[in-house]
């Protein structure tokens, strides 16, 4: 028989992109430049260096829901040509929701743990996990991340 087999992407061909400097690759000292294929196109880093190209360095897969409930910046959601469309960071990060009571769901849980951390700050020995309304959240967001 004949026909193509789609083959993964050589580590050095591996790319992804920023906001602020476009296209980044992983560099060849951090231990997930020998992976090729990543479940979510999502990475968080903690360096990002400039040599022969930018790189990035301590870098982790994050999916989805993760980003969406602790990533930085407004959760936005709106209809865009009949699908849901969550977006953060200005736009910038956008995924379709699987329905408008997903997304709406999603964006409440957000805001519901902004308000619980900034609860926490306000009252340092407050116990996230004995109190009813954050052990509820809390144990929201563990389900919804493990299930995923």
């Amino acid at each position: 028989s004949t026909g193509a087999v789609k083959m993964q992407p050589k580590a050095e061909e591996l790319k992804f992109v920023t906001k602020s400097d476009g296209y980044v690759h992983i560099h060849p000292s951090s231990v997930n430049y020998q992976a090729r294929h990543f479940e979510s196109p999502y990475l968080v880093y903690h360096e990002k260096i400039k040599t022969s190209r930018v790189f990035i360095r301590d870098c982790s897969m994050v999916s989805v829901y993760p980003l969406v409930l602790l990533g930085g910046g407004q959760v936005h959601m709106q209809l865009q040509k009949g699908e849901f469309v969550i977006s953060l960071d200005d736009g910038w990060i956008r995924f379709v929701a699987a329905s408008h009571q997903v997304a709406e769901l999603v964006k409440e849980l957000r805001c519901e743990l902004d308000q619980l951390l900034q609860d926490k700050i306000k009252n340092p020995s407050m116990d996230l996990c004995m109190c009813p309304r954050g052990s509820r959240i809390i144990g929201m967001i563990v389900k919804l991340v493990t299930t995923q």
